[in-house]
């Protein structure tokens, strides 16, 4: 029983490094260097929560319409660095992080302000209405209907890189940019802009799920740096978008585990971080190895 509730607790950790890994995943095969996972979760979990309290009247409809006015946020976020790098040729490397800081610090002023619980004893917002909330899909455990939606997400995705225009335009921009730009059928800057959206949302929708189906509020610190680590899952599944559910699922288990070991055997919690960067660093040093890139950032 015990391993069946640590295994639900990995899965729900799991979930929104999924579907913020797939954000990572989308936005590095156009070649796009959103660092900025993090800032656009924490965006759409703010914006999400704002809509599930303001429209809880509505009863469950509210559910979708949270998720989606999360996705939304997150895209209109990842939206002023694309802005700043097509108007200004600013690099998003820069602009996108600059951004997570701007992001953790308007959730704070949220929590502590506009948003704060009506009591204003703590720095946090009042509770979801359990009609805001994501439903159980594994009785005994926290596991919640957003980890069906990363599953659903990433199958979607996987097909839409394998079988449509728009994911050869994708991977054709980020192959090699200056060749899709000559070849005269592919828009690189309209396709990069629009990777840039749809990147943007795939990050907020997981800080809509997060809020939705874990938290069922929003606080400080509320992401333990989700947005960063979904940059090590999207990696170390080479970016394909069906593995970043094994590589969500690893990560999520490594993190639920590496709690349970400071707990019961006080061995530090900061090994599963060590771990993860061994693992990156391996999964560059293989890719090399391999030559399928020169660019470890990139992978077919």
């Amino acid at each position: 029983m015990i391993e069946y509730v640590l295994l639900g607790d990995a899965l729900v950790r799991a979930t929104p490094l999924i579907i913020a890994g797939l954000a990572v995943a989308v936005a590095f095969r156009a070649g796009v260097l959103n660092i900025g996972a993090e800032g656009q979760l924490l965006v759409g979990a703010a914006t999400s929560v704002a809509v599930s309290v303001s429209a809880a009247a509505i009863g469950i409809a509210v559910i979708p319409l949270a998720l989606v006015a999360g996705a939304v946020a997150g895209a209109l976020w990842a939206g002023i660095a694309a802005e700043l790098r097509r108007r200004f040729h600013v690099l998003e490397i820069i602009s996108t992080i600059m951004l997570n800081f701007i992001a953790l610090h308007m959730v704070s002023f949220l929590v502590r302000g506009p948003l704060q619980e009506p009591s204003r004893i703590y720095p946090q917002t009042e509770s979801l209405p359990l009609a805001a909330q994501l439903p159980i899909i594994a009785p005994g455990t926290r596991l919640h209907l957003g980890f069906l939606i990363a599953i659903a997400i990433a199958c979607l995705l996987a097909w839409v890189f394998r079988s449509t225009a728009a994911g050869f335009r994708i991977r054709a921009v980020g192959s090699n940019r200056s060749a899709a730009a000559s070849a005269g059928m592919i828009n690189v800057d309209r396709t990069t802009y629009r990777v840039f959206l749809i990147s943007g949302s795939l990050a907020g929708l997981a800080g809509a799920v997060e809020v939705s189906g874990v938290t069922f509020a929003l606080y400080e610190n509320i992401s333990p740096g989700y947005g960063y680590t979904a940059i090590a899952v999207a990696l170390i599944a080479g970016l394909k978008p069906t593995r970043v559910i094994a590589s969500g699922i690893f990560f999520g288990i490594l993190e639920t585990g590496a709690g349970a070991l400071q707990r019961d055997f006080g061995i530090p919690s900061s090994t599963a971080l060590v771990t993860e960067a061994l693992l990156i660093l391996l999964a560059i040093g293989l890719a090399s190895i391999r030559g399928r890139s020169t660019h470890p950032f990139s992978s077919r």
